[in-house]
């Protein structure tokens, strides 16, 4: 009975050792069973309000639901198409980003929602799409050395970027199929064909008024140049410039370049599209996001549904 037991036991460990996260074709698991199997557009909001005028605009939805995630399957501009949110923050838009990956055949990643401006030529409303995004965030907290002076410990040799104070940032190791090794890296690049298609959307009438609330200027459509993401909310001017000035941002947000990161990673394509609906501290008065939030969540949704339109 003894060795009838032990070999029952051993041969449950091989079964269960079997069963564990075996990789399979097209990136579904034993763990993880891909839900669909229709090629298929990821498009990512943060939070709800982002999500609202895409959902009311899908024909066909199917509706699954993951670790309490909520993926909608189905057609937007007659693309198939899975939406869901992101959740704020870099935590959450890395884990729901790979989740989307292993449960659907993704075929690109689209980014839709609000952001908080940092070029002082740049207004609320406007719609931005950078080139490359990068995670600003990552940093040393270097000690003083002496009365406001900071420096990084000798072994540390990637902290190269200009400091704010203490902050000195650096860039994240990354590891991909195409580099298995560690690889350090700062910028995670848009995807150049979704970029180039970007730069063709004309005509899309991005608005300056909602709910009795509007806008000085008309809000415009700005492709190309930086933005960069990290766990903050940001709403500090002096912060802000510094931004600009160190990495010529357009804008900066809570989950682009943990998208981009986790894009890249799985090789697959993404582009980002960032409305203003604040100044990320650089305006007068309170923080403007209460007030256009809306405006800016729907002027991103309108030129991601015109991209969506024009991409093959």
């Amino acid at each position: 009975m003894r060795w009838r037991s032990l070999l029952a036991a051993g041969a449950l460990a091989i079964g269960l050792a079997g069963c564990a996260a075996v990789y399979k074709p097209g990136g579904a698991t034993a763990s993880g069973i891909r839900l669909d199997d229709t090629p298929r557009i990821a498009v990512i909001s943060a939070f709800e309000p982002e999500l609202k005028l895409l959902l009311n605009r899908l024909q066909g939805p199917a509706r699954h639901s993951v670790n309490g995630v909520e993926f909608t399957t189905g057609t937007l501009e007659g693309k198939p198409v899975v939406l869901f949110l992101s959740g704020i923050s870099m935590t959450n838009a890395t884990m729901n980003t790979q989740l989307v990956l292993d449960r659907f055949r993704v075929s690109s990643i689209v980014f839709s929602g609000i952001a908080g401006g940092v070029n002082p030529q740049l207004h609320v409303g406007d719609v931005t799409v950078p080139a490359q995004w990068g995670q600003y965030l990552e940093v040393l907290m270097a000690r003083e050395t002496a009365p406001g002076k900071f420096t990084a410990p000798p072994f540390i040799k990637d902290a190269t970027m200009p400091n704010f104070g203490m902050m000195h940032p650096r860039p994240v190791e990354v590891r991909s199929a195409a580099k298995p090794g560690i690889e350090r890296k700062f910028w995670f690049e848009a995807d150049p064909k979704m970029l180039e298609v970007a730069r063709s959307i004309r005509n899309v009438d991005l608005a300056n008024c909602s709910a009795g609330k509007c806008l000085a200027r008309k809000p415009q459509l700005v492709v190309g140049g930086n933005g960069v993401s990290g766990q903050a909310f940001m709403d500090n001017k002096a912060y802000r410039e510094y931004t600009f000035k160190t990495f010529q941002a357009n804008v900066l947000d809570m989950e682009t370049a943990a998208v981009g990161m986790v894009a890249y990673s799985n090789g697959v394509p993404y582009i980002a599209f960032r409305s203003l609906s604040d100044l990320a501290g650089g305006g007068e008065g309170a923080n403007e996001m209460g007030t256009f939030m809306g405006i800016a969540a729907d002027n991103s949704a309108k030129v991601m549904l015109a991209f969506l339109a024009a991409w093959k």
